[in-house]
């Protein structure tokens, strides 16, 4: 059974409820929401996605998450998709949201973060891989390995969203 999210327009204001198919397939504005996950000392947990997902098996990632469920804000959202990627709860802090056009179809974007334990339980059906990596290593390996196309945009307004340099 295909996902029901919410058709929102270019103000991020809801429309309606339709499936994820249809609004991938239509170029239909809806909604996902992605968690930057840092570590007591500051790392961010970087994944790579299971093989078996249909959008960008064996990408990298930045941030975990998905679509949010009708009536669904991009806290809540990203807060149940923490617990379903990586098996923990955590206090969940909305930062942003933009017009992202990359990927496989116009979305609005909503990034939180989130302060994770490091022993994090991967869904394996999500999954493969994660370590944590220093703010300093993060733009390196951003060039040098095959990253979601939104994962360059998530870290550079991240970055100045947080003031970091």
């Amino acid at each position: 059974m295909d996902e029901v999210v919410e058709r929102v327009d270019a103000q991020d204001r809801v429309l309606g409820p339709v499936s994820r198919r249809d609004a991938v397939r239509e170029g239909w504005l809806h909604r996902i929401a992605v968690v930057v996950c840092h570590d007591g000392q500051g790392r961010i947990l970087v994944h790579r996605r299971a093989e078996r997902l249909t959008r960008f098996p064996g990408h990298y990632e930045l941030g975990v998450g998905g679509a949010l469920a009708v009536g669904e804000s991009y806290e809540q959202a990203a807060a149940r998709e923490l617990d379903e990627e990586l098996g923990v709860s955590a206090t969940v802090r909305f930062r942003f949201a933009f017009l992202n056009r990359s990927g496989l179809s116009p979305h609005w974007l909503g990034v939180c973060d989130a302060v994770v334990p490091r022993a994090v339980m991967p869904n394996p059906d999500e999954v493969a891989w994660h370590t944590w990596l220093s703010r300093s290593d993060l733009p390196q390996t951003l060039q040098e390995w095959p990253f979601t196309p939104d994962s360059h945009e998530i870290l550079a307004r991240y970055r100045a969203c947080r003031g970091w340099q």
